[in-house]
């Protein structure tokens, strides 16, 4: 897999929370990772796949410096004609080398798992034919980047190359895993032979640490809190969130309320700010914080956000969705009408809002501010998302895979 480091991104989380969910079911679990640090998991044996020294190794270490020192990409070309980066060819070819150090017949099944962007040790799994019948081939995002939904529109250095790549990985692969239904309705629309090979395996509720030196001094434990916690990506519009807690206090300016935004706001930070300037019960962090950090606050929170991209479709399952669920505590999704989320929470949620629906946000908001005041805020209690995201279901799923 590419990391075991929690603290690099919500992907990681996810596969890592899936690690330990598979050891905790009884399952001998070897992880090769390309983390470049020593990394131990409790009842994993995780291996580093060391950055190879070979030709992309100083291909990729050039390209660094001399972009660096004057601003140009040699590996532009190269990534046109081949739809990779000198880094990425240099840990394809070390994930086929540790590989192959292992003998197929030792192990019931060989899943690889990315995150962002990074699929590279899906591409070295390519190279080794002789475990081909035992791989499992996690797909966490659409790819290649053209594939995601309106209005994202960006299209990548050699895109046809890596739609090919990745028609590869769907046609050799025994199984092909995500997240959510709807990403492999998304994907299987691109890609035929997925049909008959997916097999959804959801984001994991396992234990995560979380600090234990108390929340931060702008976490207002005596209050109602709203946090949306995670980076605001260029489509995650936190505006219907603002504008709709902003009319709430407009209207119960005693309120003992709170609006936190955890996380990079990307281009979203000096909207963020100016609002956060005007309202003082409004913060907006001024960077990354730690997950452990952020973790707490989930479990301590009034509510959580989750909030999507403003797309015409939200296939992907939010890592933090989850936490959420662990956090028992209310939900307010914000997203487009065909969102994974919206479908798990069911049609019969009543805190789940498109963008435009700023006044009705402001209702919700309203109540649940209330129900808190009254001491009566209900706690989520879905048992049947708590299983679905649980050691017990994957157990069961893996069981009949085997």
């Amino acid at each position: 897999m590419e990391s075991l480091d929690v603290n690099d991104s919500s992907g990681t989380k996810g596969r890592v929370a899936l690690l330990k969910n598979m050891a905790a079911a009884g399952f001998e679990v070897t992880a090769l990772h390309y983390t470049q640090k020593e990394i131990s998991l409790p009842g994993i044996r995780t291996v580093m796949v060391k950055e190879g020294k070979g030709t992309f190794y100083f291909l990729s270490r050039l390209q660094q410096y001399i972009y660096k020192w004057f601003r140009y990409n040699i590996g532009t070309r190269y990534e046109k004609r081949t739809g990779f980066s000198f880094n990425w060819r240099g840990a394809k070819n070390a994930f086929a080398k540790a590989l192959k150090k292992y003998d197929p017949s030792d192990f019931d099944m060989l899943w690889t798992l990315g995150k962002g962007t990074n699929f590279r040790a899906h591409a070295g799994v390519l190279k080794c034919i002789e475990w081909h019948p035992k791989w499992y081939a996690y797909i966490h995002d659409p790819y290649p980047q053209q594939l995601y939904p309106r209005p994202y529109n960006f299209v990548p250095y050699g895109y046809r190359k890596k739609w090919f790549f990745l028609r590869d990985v769907t046609q050799l692969a025994h199984k092909v895993i995500f997240p959510s239904d709807l990403l492999r309705d998304w994907m299987q629309s691109y890609f035929a032979e997925i049909q008959n090979k997916a097999v959804i395996i959801p984001h994991q509720i396992t234990d995560m640490p979380y600090s234990k030196s108390g929340l931060p001094d702008y976490f207002d434990m005596t209050g109602f809190t709203i946090l949306h916690a995670g980076n605001l990506l260029d489509l995650r519009d936190p505006s219907p969130l603002v504008k709709a807690f902003c009319q709430f206090i407009a209207k119960q300016p005693q309120s003992n309320a709170q609006l936190l935004f955890i996380g990079k706001a990307g281009k979203f930070q000096e909207s963020l700010k100016l609002a956060a300037d005007r309202h003082k019960q409004i913060y907006v962090s001024k960077g990354y914080v730690s997950f452990e950090e952020v973790y707490h606050m989930q479990l301590t929170a009034s509510v959580n956000v989750i909030l999507e991209a403003k797309a015409e479709i939200s296939p992907f399952l939010p890592g933090k969705f989850a936490h959420c669920i662990v956090a028992n505590n209310p939900i307010v999704l914000i997203g487009p009408y065909y969102s994974e989320s919206k479908r798990l929470l069911g049609k019969e949620y009543p805190y789940a809002f498109e963008f435009s629906e700023v006044n009705e946000l402001e209702q919700a908001i309203t109540q649940l501010y209330l129900d808190w005041e009254n001491g009566e805020l209900a706690p989520l209690n879905r048992d049947d998302l708590r299983h679905y995201l649980s050691k017990a279901y994957l157990e069961e799923k893996l069981t009949a895979l085997c």
